[in-house]
């Protein structure tokens, strides 16, 4: 599989599909969506950034660079105690691939080792590639692999992956993550909600590549699942821009995450679908990161910002982002994330 990363930092398990799927307007891809298609049988049309986009990214860059490095030291540390030396980092597509990468470049500045790296597939309601699994099991011990992930918004990946790794003996059903204010792991770098920059944007901040995709008349019995290589997006590419930005900020002095809100995130997500009438959970995005892709991918509905956090400057990219879309930004006591994203009801519009 083709992309703007080098193989010396990730080995892509992913079948290249470029010039085989017609890619879909965001609300076209909405509508199918809730009338019961599996996203994973589209992919969305990907833009080169617009200049507000890159300024949400730019900024977001600059505030939390300094957070993302050091939660990157933390969770390195804890990947060391808990796994030891021999470990393989195995990120899940595409958003764990540029965690995946810090975290290998972490490992090799501070413990002088040179871990192996792959990305693989893994996909909600119809669980991880099968072909992948089969290709590190030939080459890798099961306790060896370490799932990798920017961050645990419900749990929603985390809960397929417990499911799908009752079928391989030895592999640990956990996944490593930046973020985790849901309170559902340990082996995370904070328990803060912070804004992980490069989920702001695509592709171009994900070595062009797209978001994975399963469909039987692409995807073989024998087959990895399929991304596409958006290889026109080149002069927008910021894929190592960001690598660099937060390696810059490397601390070899790394600590412990903090202290995690009581209970889990889940159930406040369960409490907020309650509270507004939303039939379905999965249009509930709770985390700065899953908001903002909210207002940049999909349809919004609103946002939700925790009432101690309205004046929070940071959230301020955001803020101006809804305003400009016409999304509602309402305060709602939050505890566990900064803010919240609802999707709309199509069948509303």
């Amino acid at each position: 599989m083709k992309s703007s990363y080098s193989e010396k930092d990730v080995i892509l398990l992913l079948k290249d599909i470029t010039g085989m799927v017609l890619p879909q307007p965001a609300e076209e891809r909405e509508r199918l969506i809730q009338s019961g298609r599996h996203y994973s049988e589209m992919l969305p049309v990907e833009y080169v950034p617009t200049e507000t986009y890159m300024q949400i990214y730019q900024d977001a860059l600059k505030t939390f660079a300094e957070p993302v490095a050091e939660a990157v030291g933390v969770l390195a540390g804890r990947i060391m105690e808990r796994r030891g030396p021999d470990v393989v980092l195995v990120s899940l597509a595409r958003a764990g691939i540029p965690i995946g990468i810090l975290l290998k470049r972490y490992l090799r500045k501070k413990y002088g080792l040179d871990v192996p790296h792959y990305a693989i597939s893994i996909i909600r309601g119809r669980g991880i590639d099968g072909n992948a699994m089969e290709y590190l099991l030939r080459r890798h011990s099961p306790t060896s692999l370490l799932f990798v992930d920017g961050w645990i918004g419900k749990g929603a990946i985390l809960n397929e992956l417990k499911k799908d790794m009752a079928a391989y003996e030895g592999v640990f059903p956990e996944i490593a993550v930046l973020a985790d204010p849901a309170n559902i792991t340990e082996l995370c770098g904070t328990h803060e909600d912070i804004l992980i920059p490069s989920s702001c944007l695509n592709s171009t901040v994900s070595g062009l590549l797209s978001r994975t995709f399963l469909r039987d008349d692409i995807i073989g019995k024998q087959d990895f699942h399929g991304a596409v290589y958006y290889g026109e997006l080149k002069d927008s590419d910021l894929s190592y821009e960001f690598i660099h930005a937060i390696e810059e900020k490397f601390s070899m002095r790394a600590g412990k995450p903090g202290k995690a809100a009581e209970g889990t995130g889940l159930e406040e997500v369960m409490e907020i679908q309650k509270t507004f009438g939303v039939d379905d959970i999965n249009l509930i995005k709770p985390g700065i990161g899953e908001a903002t892709r909210v207002l940049l991918r999909r349809i919004p509905w609103k946002i939700l910002i925790a009432r101690h956090c309205k004046d929070d400057p940071r959230l301020a990219p955001l803020v101006r982002l809804a305003t400009e879309k016409q999304v509602p930004v309402e305060a709602y006591p939050l505890r566990h994330y900064k803010c919240c994203g609802i999707i709309k009801k199509m069948a509303d519009t």
